[in-house]
């Protein structure tokens, strides 16, 4: 890292108001793919703003404020969701009923966080990482940025004159930008692509002109304990058989993810504050948000592109982004002005986020020098990108697995993540060396983005 990132490093050397525009900054680029996840769920977007923003600052509490990690909707268990409200409906309840119940899987799925964060703990994560190499880890990265992109595309898609306007003024800030503006370009971007909208006629603002300006962002009857005393005791066990494996593919995500900002900052922050730290903070988020009504939460590629492109470091940026985040789920209001945000819009930036989560992974794989002479290496970075682009749009995202009556569905990223740990753990040739210092060669190339 260069001593001017290392001068950035600390955005309070930037001033308050520079710094409050970061955290602003961070907070949108996690907007869009935070209210996806409710508005395809059906669940509250106000409620998972405000848990959205309370995993975070309680992962930051966990990792002693070192990690700038986001914790924002997760998309893995999407099927989970859905596959749940199926056997609500077939139970004779409406799909929303079986929302709470999905739920429960998912607070359970969170539990598994804290069952990997206490092996690491007792048997150091110098031992776990070794199944978690960048031969491994840096195809999933690139593969989290891909399986991305057609959203962003399917966004751009709606009006790409709109998009562009974002796409234009992000790369114009961050290329030939100075001062603050080159710090902001996905802020700028955002509000550049939604004024353009909303002056074309672009933007529908009804539901923001109906909605109130301040409301409890929690709804009860999403919340787990809405089936105390009314529970399925059947739908229960089959939501949690059906969402918990999920969690081994999210979990393998969430270690791509930690290395990704580790390289990103050039701080190894597997080995300090600690792999089990980060995931007591991911799975403890999770748990919460989920008895709550809220999705799963998940450290977000999208402030890892924020980051990459800024050079601001600072968890402090991420935690106001937090705030930020928990002040407004009281604000149906702007809940509505956020929702009322062109497609277009997020997918002009997004474009840029995903394939910066991508390079990310690509970085990784060169960094660590990883050996491609070895036949063992391109199976598994063959297979985990083959099964993860292949799945995605040949088999509509995900494949099912009969379990009993059960049917489970697992995502392409998830199969191929599955795939690619198990193939790196039986075949022959494993080369464990990098275990020691996982980042070490990765840490001063990313902060040149």
């Amino acid at each position: 890292m260069s001593k001017n990132d290392e001068a950035i490093y600390d955005a309070k050397q930037l001033g308050t108001g520079k710094m409050l525009v970061l955290g602003l900054q961070h907070m949108f680029a996690m907007f869009g793919a935070t209210v996806l996840v409710p508005i395809l769920t059906g669940l509250s977007v106000s409620t998972t703003l405000l848990f959205a923003g309370i995993a975070t600052l309680f992962m930051h509490f966990v990792t002693g404020r070192k990690v700038p990690v986001f914790l924002g909707s997760s998309f893995a268990f999407l099927g989970g969701y859905f596959a749940v409200k199926d056997m609500a409906v077939n139970a004779g309840m409406t799909a929303e009923q079986g929302l709470p119940y999905a739920g429960i899987g998912i607070a359970c799925a969170g539990l598994l966080y804290l069952i990997l964060a206490l092996v690491c703990k007792a048997v150091g994560a110098s031992k776990v990482m070794r199944f978690f190499p960048p031969i491994v880890t840096g195809p999933i990265i690139i593969c989290v940025g891909l399986h991305l992109a057609p959203s962003a595309i399917d966004n751009c898609n709606q009006n790409w004159g709109i998009a562009l306007v974002a796409i234009i003024v992000v790369i114009v800030c961050n290329i030939w930008g100075k001062g603050m503006i080159k710090i902001i370009p996905i802020l700028l971007g955002v509000i550049a692509s939604y004024v353009v909208a909303a002056v074309t006629g672009n933007v529908d603002f009804t539901a923001v002109k109906e909605a109130a300006w301040f409301g409890l962002p929690i709804v009860k009857e999403n919340t787990v304990f809405s089936l105390f005393g009314n529970a399925d005791g059947g739908l229960i066990i089959s939501a949690i058989i059906t969402i918990v494996p999920l969690a081994v593919a999210t979990m393998m995500e969430h270690v791509g993810d930690i290395s990704a900002i580790s390289g990103t900052v050039g701080k190894d922050f597997i080995a300090d504050p600690g792999l089990h730290r980060t995931l007591i903070g991911d799975g403890v988020g999770t748990t919460i948000a989920a008895l709550f009504g809220a999705p799963a939460n998940t450290t977000y590629g999208e402030n890892t592109g924020v980051l990459a492109l800024t050079k601001v470091f600072d968890p402090l940026v991420i935690e106001l982004a937090a705030i930020y985040a928990i002040v407004l789920s009281f604000c149906p209001k702007f809940a509505a002005i956020i929702t009322a945000m062109p497609a277009a819009t997020i997918g002009g930036v997004s474009i840029i986020l995903y394939g910066m989560i991508a390079a990310i992974g690509v970085r990784n794989v060169v960094e660590n020098q990883v050996d491609f002479q070895k036949s063992r290496n391109v199976i598994i970075a063959a297979l985990i990108l083959c099964l993860t682009i292949g799945i995605e749009y040949s088999a509509k995202g995900n494949i099912a697995f009969p379990v009993g009556n059960i049917s489970i569905s697992l995502s392409g990223l998830a199969i191929a993540s599955i795939t690619g740990l198990v193939l790196n753990a039986i075949l022959p040739g494993r080369d464990d060396s990098f275990a020691e210092k996982p980042n070490e060669k990765l840490s001063g190339s990313l902060g040149k983005y």
